[in-house]
């Protein structure tokens, strides 16, 4: 058996081009996620699934320079880039994770795969609905699942997004680890404009060397700490993703950070 956290990620953003491989305390950003998923007990590899075009080169570059498995697949159809990259590791449980999260916490993404294996669901994750701070989502769902979506998928979202099709299948059992809630859950912890980078280079800057492997709890422990901080990329918070009302067939009881990290 084979578990595989794919990182999907991508040189172009309508918003910050490139932002994957801007400095956050002396290392990429994709090389912080990378790392950091690294660092899930139960992975066996993680693999950074690049878009096959040329543009996206220097991202599949840096990723093999760091020691990843690097697979090519479509930039549009990000579906079939991840069933690509689970079928080159012969993988047969994947958890995702997108490369804007730099701060995505291992023992969290753990929780999340011991809840797909304790409870025996085709599907797990920790955002359904979501409670923890935005970049720490993960989920987690069987190789095969993962083949069926993308066999039978046809909208473009689905294809763009890829779990889409797999959390809303009938007869797909979901599981979702619950997150603290407010205030923790409207924390924004995700790298897509220019004040979140911003924003995660002052939470470096304040952490020092403990930032790069920090838990959640710490994360969350310097942004109360330091509103200064926080504020910085608080114009960008998400409100709908707070107000889904998306929720799996079983929700755990909230946890705490300092309990899942």
């Amino acid at each position: 058996m084979t578990l595989a956290i794919i990182v999907q990620a991508r040189w172009n953003s309508s918003r910050l081009p490139g932002k994957i491989l801007e400095d956050l305390g002396g290392a990429p950003a994709l090389k912080r996620c990378l790392d950091r998923c690294d660092q899930i007990p139960q992975s066996d590899v993680v693999v950074c699934a690049v878009p096959d075009t040329a543009e996206n080169d220097p991202i599949a570059k840096a990723a093999a320079s760091w020691g990843y498995v690097v697979s090519r697949g479509s930039e549009d159809d990000v579906l079939s880039r991840y069933a690509k990259a689970a079928r080159e590791v012969d993988a047969t449980t994947v958890m995702r994770v997108t490369s804007d999260c730099p701060m995505i916490d291992p023992k969290i993404c753990d929780s999340v795969l011991s809840l797909l294996k304790r409870q025996g669901v085709g599907y797990a994750c920790n955002n359904m609905p979501a409670r923890f701070p935005h970049g720490l989502d993960c989920d987690a769902f069987s190789a095969e699942h993962l083949y069926e979506a993308d066999k039978q998928a046809n909208t473009q979202y689905d294809r763009e997004h890829v779990t889409p099709w797999i959390r809303s299948k009938k007869g797909i059992k979901r599981a979702s680890l619950q997150g603290p809630g407010e205030p923790l859950a409207s924390l924004r912890w995700t790298l897509d404009y220019k004040e979140d980078l911003l924003f995660m280079q002052a939470l470096y800057e304040a952490m020092g060397n403990r930032a790069a492997t920090a838990s959640a709890a710490e994360y969350a422990r310097m942004c109360l700490m330091r509103p200064d901080i926080q504020s910085i990329n608080e114009k960008h918070i998400n409100r709908n993703r707070l107000a889904l009302s998306e929720h799996a067939h079983i929700e755990t009881s909230p946890v705490s950070l300092e309990i899942a990290a």
